[in-house]
């Protein structure tokens, strides 16, 4: 049973945001999300920039399996570590499931950057649960949210072949986890220094999906790069200041343990 009214508060709002989302009728997915501003070809390549704005993603995730596998994240906690490793092996992944995907952009493609995309997420949601309400907590959910995260892909994909194609799980999994991160960072104490970085990744990341929605604009006014482009560098950018904190904070002295601790 849950004693604690601030985890009431944000498992309310999960039921409530789970009941919304599957109270509306099923969406597929909008074939003219495939149609990027910029296709222009280089090399060989179709939609060049928004290939290569993907090689961020590789080198960031790469640098970010190293620094965990090597024991040198200091700025995280040490029974997170499977945490870590896990969101940026997402980040890597990612980096060549998008590439793919922007290389020939259909659906059958969508679903290699989906994948790898949810396995961030997942991750990096249960690291800032691990981070301020219960490592504990975060260990138990890890499994299941990344479950649930590719499952939300998968069913996505099942449904678009079978002629109903259905996001609802898939936006769940994508922008609930964004909604809570806030309400957590302010309900709950953090063990760790530094919550600036996490601020800094949410408004990295809100300022990534701006760049997507304005992408035929954005690349009208510059003539030179795509807001999608832009959205990808963003991206990275933001998963490089996970990797900062991973290297710059430190466990707060003061925080003593508390019976959210249990969980």
């Amino acid at each position: 049973m849950i004693y604690d009214y601030r985890l009431k508060i944000i498992v309310a709002i999960v039921i409530v945001a789970i009941i919304a989302v599957f109270s509306m009728d099923p969406i597929a997915q909008d074939q003219s999300y495939h149609n990027f501003s910029d296709q222009r070809s280089m090399i060989n390549i179709p939609n060049f920039y928004n290939v290569l704005s993907n090689f961020p993603f590789i080198i960031i995730g790469i640098t970010g399996m190293r620094l965990v596998a090597s024991g040198q994240a200091s700025g995280g906690l040490p029974e997170l570590q499977s945490v870590y490793l896990t969101f940026f092996a997402g980040v890597f992944l990612s980096g060549f499931g998008s590439a793919y995907y922007h290389y020939r952009p259909d659906n059958q493609t969508l679903l290699w950057d989906r994948l790898p995309m949810t396995i961030a997420f997942m991750a990096f949601f249960s690291g800032i649960v691990g981070e301020t309400i219960s490592s504990r907590l975060a260990l138990k959910l890890f499994v299941p949210l990344l479950l649930s995260g590719v499952i939300s892909v998968i069913y996505w994909y099942a449904t678009e072949l079978n002629g109903n194609g259905d996001l609802r799980a898939y936006a769940l999994v994508q922008f609930l986890p964004v909604l809570l991160i806030p309400l957590i960072l302010w309900l709950f104490d953090a063990k760790l220094d530094g919550n600036k970085y996490i601020w800094g990744i949410l408004g990295a990341y809100a300022l990534a999906k701006f760049m997507e929605l304005f992408d035929a604009q954005i690349y009208g006014a510059l003539d030179v790069i795509s807001g999608h482009s832009l959205k990808h560098l963003i991206a990275a950018f933001a998963t490089f200041i996970f990797y900062w904190a991973l290297w710059k904070r430190r466990t707060l002295p003061t925080r003593k343990a508390t019976p959210l601790d249990k969980y």
